[in-house]
């Protein structure tokens, strides 16, 4: 597409292309798109934005369906209001009917699923040294998105969203990110910004991850960075220390990163840059900085995890031994080939797509460097480069993977169940629509050569996004294989997977138990926990090793007991085992105040949601089991006086439970569901939680977000639609249980 109407009037490197037209300028003075001339684009069942400069585009698309204007924040203005529910139904139906106005037409719903705030800048340096082109329309979104998230009292960023502490690292990053979108030095949010920044030390004290971007930018040498040495993709297959043995996000990130390092690539300096240069150090000049200095210097703020000693020695080791006296030509070589194997498998095997944005960036820049600008790798990738930004009321983030079709399709799938509309016949198109496309993106085969890539067993599962991408995960997998046996067994509808594939998924999970008896979430878990002394992400922490997650232990045994009342011949000796012993590793998890601490949701109030559902499905219940007991009386004690639950992100971190300011719409429906599910004896109790839902259910029928509901490491990451069914779902188990009186 081209652009007439509008010249973009700040430089933005190669980014040659005038920005679009019917451009407005907002309150800040930044230049911003035209809201209602959004449209996602589903092909291959995605979730890409696209805008419609022209008045022809606009003729040629549809008009702006409900999705768009509820991601934009226009559904207040354009959808019609509903009559206030009285009565948990009513607000049940209310809720139904926004949800089912935002499927779409392939039958999945788009979500935002962000958090980081290091995406927008690594995927805007990683476009702009590959001379990506980038829609300008990005361009002027993604910079509107950056500001909306600078601290306003200092100037500077967060590394994660919900965190209200300046980092060097996000500051670093969001400040070179926005001169690189064509954010002018001088403005006045600048000029606080890189006032913050020095006052951090400057670039030189960020992170070791924001150094490495502001090398390959050509703003920063790489003598100030540590090794991130592609020599360790020549460990034996029997070192535990090796890479194969991390976590499978370290390593699809770490192998593009120690194959870019060891080339110390670096963008040509161009006037941008250059301006650059000066602008991300303190009062000395760019030429005069020993950077070598700098190597291992950190602003406090960006030492969450401090390094082991061992992992210093081994930075010194090879700065000062073995890259300059001890490493061969030939070894050098090797470790670039062996690095741009797994980089280059990656890419096939994901379709260009990647696990996540951190990977994908990364290999892009790999493939630029391997390949040259016109190379086929990189137009691969080029052709990609929709599939994660999102657009949204601030402007346009980048989301974490490509989208959560799979798990949120799952999840409403049981929510309407839940709800008892499973069999009305308004929302039977719908649900047909979800089990196609469940259908459609189960994962049907292995990788090639699954061995030499590390990749786990995926034939049967399904991922959280769509098939194209590849990886598989378990909970996605559990919850999807759950909703198919609602639908096809329960609930009658059309038989698409077969018995066959079933038990493909039954197969897949249960080689994902580990010998805990609990479950990660990618694989089963490859090292073992002694290998966190090789933490070196220094800002979020635990990201080499693969942890126990109550959430998907429960997912995986509360599916599989579904799954025995349909086939109880199938592998039931097997299936058995895998639920004894998943069942003690639950019940061993819970803390002894009683709570389960998770991280995809946070955090003991969702532990405790999937951890007594699967107790109670074991019959386990609050009268019953000790552990279902105790887990409700822990969330009792945290109830809120106006009958909510809130949790801060703080949990995640901290390890104990950290109440929030408020109460919190999503995590009050996990509380709810979690008593509900445990027959936890005090009515009142509940019913107090189900009113603050009903009270906070706006005239459109949705409930307005809050924080971002998920969790990624110790930092949070969004679940846009989590507000519109978790209460749902909830109200749906308590008329359940007990009936639909008027609630006041």
């Amino acid at each position: 597409m081209t652009g007439k109407n509008l010249q973009h009037r700040s430089h933005i490197g190669p980014w040659k292309t005038p920005a679009k037209g019917h451009l407005r300028i907002d309150p800040n003075g930044d230049e911003q798109t035209q809201l209602t001339r959004w449209r996602l684009d589903t092909t291959h069942d995605r979730q890409a934005w696209r805008y419609l400069e022209s008045d022809t585009d606009c003729e040629q698309w549809p008009p702006q369906n409900n999705a768009e204007k509820h991601h934009l924040g226009l559904d207040q203005e354009l959808l019609p209001d509903v009559a206030p529910a009285e009565t948990p139904s009513q607000s049940i139906k209310n809720g139904v009917s926004y949800l089912s106005q935002l499927q779409l037409s392939p039958g999945h719903w788009a979500s935002e699923h962000s958090g980081p705030l290091f995406l927008v800048p690594i995927t805007v340096i990683a476009w702009y040294v590959t001379s990506t082109p980038i829609p300008p329309e990005y361009a002027i979104e993604m910079k509107r998105y950056v500001f909306s998230r600078q601290n306003p009292q200092n100037g500077g960023w967060a590394w994660q969203a919900e965190s209200d502490v300046t980092t060097n690292f996000g500051t670093a990053l969001n400040y070179v990110a926005l001169r690189l979108l064509g954010a002018d030095k001088d403005d006045r949010r600048m000029v606080k910004a890189r006032r913050c920044l020095h006052s951090l030390g400057g670039a030189g004290y960020a992170a070791a991850v924001a150094k490495f971007w502001l090398c390959v930018l050509g703003v920063m040498e790489w003598s100030g960075v540590n090794p991130f040495l592609p020599d360790i993709w020549l460990a034996k297959p029997s070192d535990t220390t090796a890479p194969w043995n991390w976590t499978l996000a370290l390593r699809t990130a770490f192998a593009p990163l120690s194959y870019v390092w060891s080339k110390r690539w670096s963008y040509p300096l161009n006037e941008l840059t250059t301006q650059l240069r000066a602008e991300l150090y303190p009062e000395q000049s760019y030429d005069s900085i020993n950077f070598s200095a700098y190597r291992s210097a950190l602003s406090t703020s960006d030492n969450k995890f401090p390094k082991h000693w061992l992992v210093n020695l081994m930075n010194f080791l090879a700065v000062w031994v073995y890259l300059p006296l001890l490493r061969s030509t030939s070894t050098k070589q090797q470790a670039e080939e062996r690095a741009w194997e797994f980089v280059y498998t990656e890419d096939e095997n994901t379709n260009y797509i990647g696990l996540t944005i951190v990977s994908l960036a990364a290999n892009l820049v790999a493939t630029y460097i391997r390949e040259g600008e016109d190379g086929e790798s990189v137009k691969k990738h080029r052709e990609k480069q929709n599939v994660y930004p999102f657009m949204t009321r601030d402007g346009m983030l980048i989301n974490m993977v490509d989208g959560c079709q799979i798990w949120d399709i799952a999840l409403i799938v049981q929510t309407l169940s839940a709800a008892g509309m499973a069999n009305d016949p308004d929302y039977r198109v719908l649900l047909q629509k979800s089990l196609e496309l469940l259908d459609k993106h189960q994962l049907q085969d292995n990788v090639p050569n699954q061995d030499r890539c590390f990749r786990q067993h995926r034939k049967g599962g399904w991922g959280i996004g769509v098939k194209e991408q590849g990886y598989m995960t378990v909970d996605a997998t559990s919850e999807a294989l759950r909703s198919v046996l609602l639908l096809q067994e329960e609930h009658h509808f059309p038989r698409l997977i077969s018995n066959d594939r079933l038990q493909d998924a039954i197969d897949c999970m249960l080689l994902m138990q580990n010998d805990t008896g609990g479950f990660c979430v990618y694989e089963k878990r490859r090292g073992g926990l002694d290998l966190e002394w090789l933490e070196s992400s220094e800002f979020a922490g635990k990201s080499v090793v693969s942890y126990d997650y109550v959430e998907c232990a429960a997912s995986v045994l509360t599916s599989l007991a579904l799954y025995q009342r349909h086939d109880p011949k199938y592998r039931a000796a097997d299936i058995q085992h895998v639920i004894d012993l998943g069942l003690q590793y639950i019940q061993t998890a819970q803390d002894r105040d009683g709570g389960w601490w998770a991280v995809w949701g946070y955090c003991y109030i969702y532990g405790a949601m999937w951890a007594l559902e699967c107790l109670a499905v074991f019959d386990k219940s609050y009268e019953t089991s000790v552990h279902a007991h105790l887990g409700c009386d822990f969330l009792v004690s945290k109830q809120k006086p106006d009958g909510g639950w809130g949790e801060s992100y703080k949990s995640l971190e901290a390890e104990t439970y950290v109440q929030h300011a408020e109460s919190q719409t999503v995590q009050t429906a996990w509380a709810c569901l979690a008593l509900l599910y445990a027959r936890y004896p005090d009515r009142e109790v509940v019913t107090r939680g189900i009113k603050l839902l009903m009270r906070r259910q706006s005239t459109k029928g949705q409930w307005a977000r809050g924080p971002n509901e998920g969790g990624v490491g110790t930092g949070t990451v969004s679940y846009s639609n989590y507000a519109l069914y978790w209460p749902v779902r909830a109200m749906g188990e308590y008329v359940k249980v007990y009936g639909d009186a008027e609630l006041q």
